[in-house]
């Protein structure tokens, strides 16, 4: 018993620790206290490694932005590609921008890192895709020595598009009158034109500046002007001045006349008298009387200044001037250059500014004589564009035919110079069928600006064929004739020169607008 009673009392001390209910809870404990140390030591490795997710998503998002941002070369670089693909300049510049931010902080292995930047027509997107291995501190207790984390962003954005703008300008003798009737009234009271016909002032014929047979000495005007049409000069030059020049006789019509030394030199001797201007881009001024064509020669300079804080880009919008009488003349071709000085003679802002001396005088075979032939030009602009793009290049560019004009067709034509007249003056309208749904069927978008023409008051029945009458009779089928040929939601009318100047920018920002929606 001496030998076994120690091995006995623990065996017996075993048994009753086994027995003993109380010993359990040590055991439960010991047995869990392996698992729940991994949770708790996943839990940890796992919120480290989200945290760090975290902060490379937030630079995989900034670098997809910032590499498609206006600012970027990528975008630059993609504005500069006449066709689709990806964009080198802005792949590098995601990358860079990345890994910029990625090495700010650390605890983290960068296992990979991609990204792509491509360009679909004027759409440019970029996608920055990440992989990285975040190291583990307890879960090396179960094998796992790090986290696999990963994420992509994604972002696009719509470029600019590349326009042009092809505007089309009447530039025929009803173009020639004043801009208000303030104005109007101001011409009437000096001009001797066509004063025995319309002794309330001049009308259609204020346009005419050489000799020819609208201003005859015998037969029409007011007091002598060596058969020359005075009304565009009398608008050039100082109103006290001419004023001051006339002196009376009654024995002609209007009572007045100008000295003999200035009749014998028109157009010249009243220009070399006169402080003279070549534009009038401001009504009610002593300075000269506006024209119609001088208010739209200032609001297409102001359409200028709105293409060019509008463009995003550089060369991003074509301007050109193309008027019209009998024929489309390319006055001023399409140029990315409309910053220019209006007294520089070599810029587009100087063309347009001094757009009134393309009214038709009957000595410039470029634009023709006679009528107004708003059917030609349009086929003829039509002829000049000879390719429509989506925008998405300078090599793909969107067209928009701006047609502005007060709508009045006149079919007759004029012999240049000084020849005779031939067919038609009786005023009628546009077939927009046959004028402008070839180009729209193009993919060309029409606007039009409509200037109303003016009530001939009073009418001279016996004059030129009774051409009064029907001008007058025409003007309520004009309105519904021009909103036919623009395309929808493209027809604008402006009665003042404000209104114009407003009309042309309203019609640049719709077209600007509407191209990015539909394309």
């Amino acid at each position: 018993m001496g030998i076994n009673g120690p091995k006995s009392r623990a065996t017996a001390l075993v048994a009753r620790f086994v027995g003993d209910s109380k010993a359990n809870i040590a055991t439960t404990f010991a047995l869990a206290l392996l698992p729940i140390l991994t949770a708790i030591g996943c839990g940890t490795d796992y919120s480290m490694a989200m945290r760090l997710k975290v902060k490379l998503q937030s630079a995989a998002d900034a670098a997809s932005i910032a590499s498609i941002s206006v600012n970027s070369a990528g975008y630059a670089a993609a504005m500069a590609m006449t066709s689709d693909g990806s964009v080198t300049a802005g792949v590098n510049e995601a990358d860079n921008i990345f890994k910029g931010n990625a090495s700010t902080f650390g605890g983290y292995t960068l296992t990979s890192e991609t990204s792509t930047v491509t360009k679909t027509r004027s759409t440019l997107s970029s996608q920055v895709q990440f992989t990285a291995a975040v190291p583990t501190t307890f879960l090396t207790v179960i094998g796992y020595q790090s986290i696999t984390v990963s994420g992509s962003s994604s972002s696009s954005v719509t470029l600019p598009l590349y326009l042009d703008f092809y505007l089309t300008l009447d530039v025929s003798g009803s173009m020639g009158l004043p801009s208000t009737s303030a104005e109007a009234q101001r011409m009437q009271a000096i001009s001797p034109d066509n004063y025995r016909q319309y002794p309330t002032g001049c009308t259609l014929a204020c346009h005419f500046s050489p000799q020819n047979s609208a201003c005859t000495d015998s037969g029409t005007q007011g007091y002598p002007t060596n058969n020359y049409c005075l009304g565009y000069a009398i608008s050039r030059v100082s109103q006290s001045g001419y004023k001051s020049l006339l002196t009376t006789n009654k024995n002609n019509p209007k009572g007045v006349q100008l000295p003999s030394s200035i009749v014998s030199g028109l157009p010249n001797s009243l220009y070399n008298k006169l402080p003279t201007v070549a534009n009038c881009p401001t009504d009610g001024t002593d300075d000269c009387i506006q024209l119609r064509l001088d208010a739209v020669g200032y609001a297409v300079n102001q359409l200028f200044t709105t293409a060019n804080t509008t463009k995003k880009v550089a060369n991003q919008f074509r301007i050109g001037l193309y008027p019209f009488i009998r024929y489309l003349y390319s006055y001023y071709p399409l140029t990315t250059n409309i910053s220019g000085s209006t007294s520089d003679s070599s810029t587009i802002n100087y063309a347009a500014a001094n757009l009134a001396t393309l009214l038709d005088t009957n000595t410039n075979a470029s634009l023709g004589s006679g009528g107004t032939h708003i059917d030609t030009a349009l086929s003829s602009v039509n002829s000049l564009i000879t390719s429509v793009g989506d925008g998405s290049a300078t090599t793909n560019t969107l067209p928009y035919v701006f047609l502005v004009t007060d709508g009045a067709q006149d079919p007759q034509v004029k012999g240049v110079p000084n020849g005779s007249w031939s067919g038609s003056n009786h005023a009628t309208t546009i077939n927009p069928t046959t004028s402008c749904t070839p180009l729209k069927n193009r993919g060309i978008i029409i606007s039009v600006l409509y200037i109303p023409y003016q009530t001939i008051n009073p009418v001279n029945a016996s004059f030129a064929g009774d051409e009064d009458d029907y001008a007058n009779n025409n003007i309520p089928n004009i309105p519904p004739s021009l909103q036919a040929c623009a395309s929808p939601g493209f027809f604008y009318t402006a009665n003042t020169p404000a209104d114009i100047t407003s009309a042309l920018n309203a019609m640049f920002n719709h077209a600007v607008s509407e191209a990015h929606l539909t394309r």
